[in-house]
C-alpha cells in the first residue's frame, strides 16, 4: 500500500514538472518574433499598465530570502492590497504569497482556491500572469499531496514508512527547485519581450521622424 501511493505521488510530480516546463516552453514562443501570438492589436499588452513578471518574482525573492520581519511585511502589503482593491493582479500576488513555502503564513490549500479562481478570469490578465498562476497552482497542488502523504508516513515508526519519507521529502525539495528554474526562464522570457518591444518603437519612431 505504500508503495502504491508513494508511486502514485512520483507520477504526479512527474506529469507536474513535464507540464511546467512546456507551459514556460509556450510563452517563450508566444514572446519570440514569428510567433502568431507575439503581437497584440496596439502593440499593448493583454492589460494596459498590468505588473510583469518581474514585478511578482522580485517579492517571492524576497519572501524566500528574507527574515521573518520582511516576510510577515510582504505578506501583510499582499493581503491588504488584495482585500482593498480586488483585481485580478492583487489577488495574484497575493496567491503566490501563500503558495510560496519556508515562511509562517504560507498556506497551499487557500492558494489552490484563489489560483483556480485565477484561471477562470485569463482574459483580464496579461499571459505572464496567466502562466505565472499555471506554474504556482500546478506546485502548490503537488505540495498537497506529498506533505499530506508525508504527514501519514510521520504516523508510522517503520523503517520502510521512515524511507518513504525521506523520499518524499526529497521530491518536494525537486519540485521547488524546478519551478525556481521556470520562475527564472519566464523571467527572462519576459525580458526579452521587454527588449523587443523597446526596439520596435524606437524604429517606428525613427521612421515618423522627419528627418
Amino acid at each position: 500500500m505504500h508503495n502504491g501511493k508513494a508511486q502514485l505521488a512520483a507520477l504526479v510530480v512527474a506529469l507536474s514538472l513535464v507540464t511546467g516546463c512546456a507551459q514556460t516552453k509556450s510563452w517563450i514562443d508566444k514572446v519570440t518574433p514569428g510567433s502568431e501570438t507575439a503581437d497584440r492589436p496596439g502593440g499593448e499588452s493583454v492589460v494596459p499598465g498590468a505588473p510583469g513578471a518581474d514585478d511578482y518574482l522580485r517579492d517571492l525573492e524576497r519572501l524566500s530570502t528574507g527574515d521573518p520581519a520582511t516576510q510577515v511585511e510582504i505578506f501583510l502589503d499582499a493581503e491588504s492590497r488584495s482585500t482593498l482593491t480586488p483585481d485580478p493582479s492583487t489577488n495574484l500576488r497575493f496567491a503566490l504569497v501563500l503558495a510560496t513555502p519556508g515562511h509562517a503564513e504560507s498556506d497551499p490549500v487557500r492558494a489552490q482556491s484563489m489560483l483556480r479562481e485565477l484561471l477562470t478570469q485569463t482574459p483580464l490578465m496579461t499571459q505572464a500572469e496567466i502562466y505565472l498562476t499555471q506554474i504556482y497552482l500546478s506546485s502548490v497542488e503537488e505540495r498537497i499531496v506529498l506533505e499530506a502523504e508525508a504527514r501519514r508516513l510521520r504516523q508510522s515508526s517503520s523503517r520502510a514508512a521512515r524511507t518513504e519519507e525521506r523520499a518524499i521529502n526529497q521530491r518536494l525539495a525537486n519540485v521547488e527547485a524546478e519551478n525556481r528554474r521556470l520562475r527564472l526562464e519566464l523571467a527572462e522570457a519576459e525580458n526579452k519581450l521587454e527588449a523587443i518591444t523597446s526596439i520596435e518603437q524606437a524604429i517606428r519612431e525613427q521612421e515618423q521622424s522627419p528627418n
